[in-house]
């Protein structure tokens, strides 16, 4: 997974020789490093003010049943905007969809403020080509031996990477999405959406309490908190699922699996098969392994909504299983 970047920044192609090929797979300038500060400040760091602000705030307004019900339900339909809409949707291909749930979808993972849809998607893409090597935005594992080089590979791939990277140059990663003029508008609203997340619950907890203390409490657990719930969930997967965890599938990363986690991250926790099966819609791979958002791929298949949802055949996924014994898989496709 990866956290938050700037919402529509375009950056101008650079070719090479031929005039075709782009020179560049990442950029590194001021500008994107202004912009990435910027976000980082407003949607990683705001979020663990607001979380203080919103349990100082209980001595002038409790919480109840409104407040649980809004962190919940708006933590359930962004965190499933990100993981089903930005990750196995948009990022990985992993199933079809009609445009209607397509553009729900990134409004939804909008409204989690992880970052602008092209952006999220281009990073992501190249955390799977370079992951765990040079070049990986958030890997945990390049940060030297020891205990202090892993605490502080922890601490970059979990918070600290975001205030300031190398940009991926959408052109080259994500030419796909910015082909889609009518995605393309959708993303370049990505701060309104942000904000929409924001004013929602607020204006429902003004509504249910006739009152401005209803309507900050609604903005604080239904809007700051839930943003900070969601944002170390799904940065957990970047950090701890690269270090910890069980590898039952050949990678040639680090990735791993933390079953445990799996309703909390939607099914995302079972990040080593999703990089032994990048095309995978399911994450689980076995109906006995929970994984929620492959729910809603399925939901949203059985009603016509989506289709083409991707599964490896069970001749594929033995052929990626690690042996018992530790001796190596011969590679194979992912």
């Amino acid at each position: 997974m990866v956290g938050v970047q700037p919402a529509a920044y375009i950056p101008e192609p650079e070719f090479g020789a031929n005039g075709s090929t782009p020179r560049k797979k990442a950029i590194s300038n001021p500008y994107l490093h202004r912009l990435q500060r910027r976000h980082f400040l407003l949607f990683d760091v705001l979020p663990i003010f607001g979380t203080a602000a919103a349990f100082a705030f209980l001595a002038v307004h409790p919480i109840g049943a409104t407040e649980i019900a809004l962190l919940f339900s708006m933590w359930l339909v962004t965190g499933l905007g990100v993981t089903v809409g930005y990750h196995r949707f948009f990022t990985h291909r992993s199933f079809k969809a009609a445009s209607s749930v397509a553009t729900a979808l990134a409004v939804l993972g909008s409204m989690a403020g992880q970052g602008g849809l092209v952006s999220w998607v281009a990073l992501h893409r190249r955390h799977h080509e370079c992951s765990d090597r040079e070049g990986d935005p958030h890997s945990p594992n390049l940060a030297g031996d020891g205990l202090t080089g892993r605490l502080r590979g922890l601490a970059h791939s979990h918070f600290l990477w975001m205030r300031r990277h190398e940009y991926p140059n959408i052109i080259h990663y994500a030419p796909d999405l910015i082909k889609n003029r009518a995605l393309v508008r959708v993303a370049r609203l990505y701060y309104y959406w942000v904000l929409l997340g924001l004013l929602l619950p607020a204006l429902v907890g003004g509504l249910v309490y006739q009152s401005w203390e209803g309507a900050v409490s609604g903005l604080l657990w239904g809007g700051l908190v839930r943003i900070f719930v969601l944002e170390h969930i799904i940065w957990a997967i970047n950090s701890f699922l690269h270090m910890f965890g069980t590898r039952p599938y050949e990678s040639r990363e680090n990735s791993r699996n933390g079953g445990v986690f799996a309703l909390v991250t939607f099914g995302e926790s079972w990040h080593n098969n999703h990089h032994a099966f990048t095309d995978s819609a399911s994450f689980g791979l076995n109906w006995y392994r929970l994984d929620p958002g492959y729910w809603l791929i399925k939901m949203l298949s059985v009603c016509g909504l989506a289709w083409d949802v991707k599964i490896p055949s069970a001749e594929r996924m033995e052929a990626r299983r690690k042996p018992e014994n530790g001796n190596p898989v011969p590679s194979t496709t992912a």
